[in-house]
């Protein structure tokens, strides 16, 4: 865009919890880009190099993004409330060789360090050579909290401490130390000045199918899986749903409620910077500090296309419509949602209430591997609650029954049957891991594992996942993951993680746990289960309850039965349970669940 009309538009408009607003033109973000891309040259890192990005939703994650990406490395995006350990495993993974963080960031006026996280994960991956810290909000001591005067917060937000520059700067004692990490730790300020102000740097030569993302996504056995994405294939693939689907235009500006971490993120900002559009970013909680902070947010920032969660509608809307009367909403042209099915009445809500029953709600799903969506509404044709107009363009979408033929008025399993633009190029070091997810049902077809069906007037319907994978508040995160965290635990023996229903969240986390002989299960453990799932995944991907059980239903061979665990759980038919070799335990969990 540079020397064309756009190049003088805002590229990025965000706001933080605290309501500091920023702007980025398009020019401004090339040139940020440009002076960090350089920045990275300067540390060694090039092609193929893969980094990694733990970063509130600021403007600089973004710039940290782009550079990535111009200088040919790997792009690893992740979640920002991810502990070290979640952090270590996908590093270690792609073996990445620097990772950006900041200082912190607010959640709910409370300060969360992401430093510290950063530190205790790189000092766990042999391949990182560099930590590049952004001053989110500074780290001075006592860390300035949302009720501290405006000027302190500004001074706070440019301050580096000693503990955030290149080792060359530190005290010997401090450089030593760093040197055993193995890794050099600089601030982002610092690099930036290592570059020519305003410089243009040639963007690495890539082939269209040289990675440029691996962003991972759980499953329900196993470690994370890296979903690799290619230079042709996620950027265009974002682009192209965002303007069939969503009919974004240059003059408008998107906002998703979303976090780098999740593929959203990506696909908000390749979106919008192909099709000339204004991004916008928001980072803190979407109720806080007053629970119209969401209607604030569109209000303010002349919003025109807003993307939500039903899990965030579902938590708005428990505050009533009155708050949402109090903001002018009339730059909204249209709603966008995923990450889970929706419900009717929250539905109805944000389209009768917050919609005025005029704006479509244009319902999206697909899948990280997918690089966008499988199926979308759309703002020309009619639509039901809950509902999608029905597959994308190029995506050759069916739903199938358990042999594989198409059906239609009933449910089945979502199928693609022919390749797509975006298509994930594998999973990262793990190609059999890719073919047995996807391609080992059917030949020749990609079974994505939604439930879904296609009513009489041929719209479309995704009902659930027909895996294990539990989705808390849109996001995935794989039992196997969970409970390896829990059986890493001393007195811990097996353990099963379910979803169960959650009125806000859609689901939330359940954790069932053997105990080793001589152990005595009791609050005091249960809270100290919870809270090593949440440092290793996050405070968002907490247990909402952890369960002592004597044994866990499994089969012959050992595989522990989540589904039945879930339906004995939840009061749902247990389904066939004669592979199982204890049935006496549902009768616990049964009893339970009461």
């Amino acid at each position: 865009y540079a020397g064309t009309e756009i190049d003088n538009r805002l590229a990025i408009k965000s706001e933080t919890e605290d309501g500091t607003a920023r702007t980025l033109t398009y020019k401004e973000l090339r040139v940020r880009t440009n002076e960090m891309a350089a920045a990275l040259r300067s540390l060694g890192l090039g092609k193929g190099d893969a980094v990694g990005v733990f970063m509130p939703m600021v403007p600089e994650i973004v710039i940290a993004m782009l550079a990535i990406i111009k200088i040919g490395g790997i792009f690893l995006p992740l979640f920002s409330g991810f502990g070290a350990a979640a952090i270590v495993s996908r590093l270690n993974d792609a073996e990445a060789k620097a990772l950006f963080t900041a200082d912190g960031t607010y959640r709910r006026g409370k300060f969360c360090a992401m430093k510290s996280v950063a530190d205790e994960a790189a000092s766990q991956v042999p391949t990182l050579k560099h930590l590049i810290v952004f001053g989110a909000i500074g780290t001075s001591t006592p860390h300035p909290t949302l009720s501290s005067p405006p000027e302190e917060r500004r001074k706070a937000s440019n301050a580096v401490s000693d503990e955030n520059v290149t080792p060359a700067r530190l005290s010997p004692s401090q450089g030593e130390r760093m040197k055993v990490r193995g890794y050099e730790t600089h601030s982002w300020s610092d690099l930036i000045n290592l570059s020519t102000p305003g410089s243009q740097k040639p963007t690495a030569r890539t082939s269209a199918e040289d990675p440029m993302m691996i962003i991972y996504t759980s499953g329900t056995t196993g470690r994370p899986k890296g979903a690799v994405h290619s230079h042709c294939g996620f950027p265009i693939k974002s682009a192209q749903d965002m303007w069939h689907g969503l009919d974004l235009h240059p003059d408008e500006t998107l906002f998703w409620m979303t976090d780098m971490g999740w593929m959203m993120g990506p696909w908000e900002v390749f979106g919008t910077l192909l099709l000339g559009a204004t991004m916008m970013l928001y980072d803190g909680a979407p109720d806080f500090p007053e629970p119209d902070r969401v209607w604030q947010l569109v209000d303010r920032h002349k919003i025109t296309a807003l993307g939500v969660s039903p899990t965030l509608i579902r938590a708005v809307r428990r505050y009533g419509d009155e708050i949402v009367h109090q903001h002018d909403l009339s730059s909204l042209r249209k709603f966008a949602s995923t990450g889970e099915p929706w419900n009717p009445d929250p539905w109805m809500w944000l389209f009768q209430n917050v919609g005025r029953g005029k704006l479509p709600i244009i319902n999206y799903s697909g899948g990280t591997e997918i690089s966008g969506g499988i199926v979308m509404g759309n703002v020309l044709t009619p639509m039901k609650p809950c509902a999608f107009s029905g597959p994308l363009p190029g995506m050759a979408a069916d739903v199938v029954d358990e042999n594989g033929k198409s059906v239609r008025g009933q449910v089945g399993e979502l199928v693609i049957r022919e390749p797509w633009i975006g298509m994930t190029r594998g999973f990262w070091k793990d190609r059999q891991r890719y073919i047995d997810t996807y391609w080992s049902r059917f030949p020749d077809v990609w079974v994505h594992g939604d439930w879904a069906a296609v009513d009489n007037d041929g719209l479309w319907y995704i009902l659930g996942r027909s895996d294990d994978t539990i989705k808390i508040g849109g996001k995935r995160v794989g039992p196997a993951e969970v409970e390896s965290i829990l059986v890493a635990h001393p007195q811990v023996s097996e353990a099963a993680a379910i979803g169960v229903p959650d009125s806000i969240k859609g689901e939330a986390l359940v954790c069932f746990c053997v105990l080793k002989k001589g152990t005595n299960g009791d609050v005091t453990l249960a809270a100290e289960l919870q809270k090593d799932v949440a440092h290793d995944l996050g405070k968002a991907l907490a247990p909402r309850e952890v369960v002592f059980v004597a044994d866990i239903p499994k089969t012959r061979n050992a595989k522990v039965m989540r589904r039945i665990v879930r339906a004995a759980y939840v009061g749902e038919k247990l389904g066939d349970t004669s592979a199982l070799e204890n049935p006496a335990s549902l009768d616990e969990i049964k009893r339970v669940a009461r």
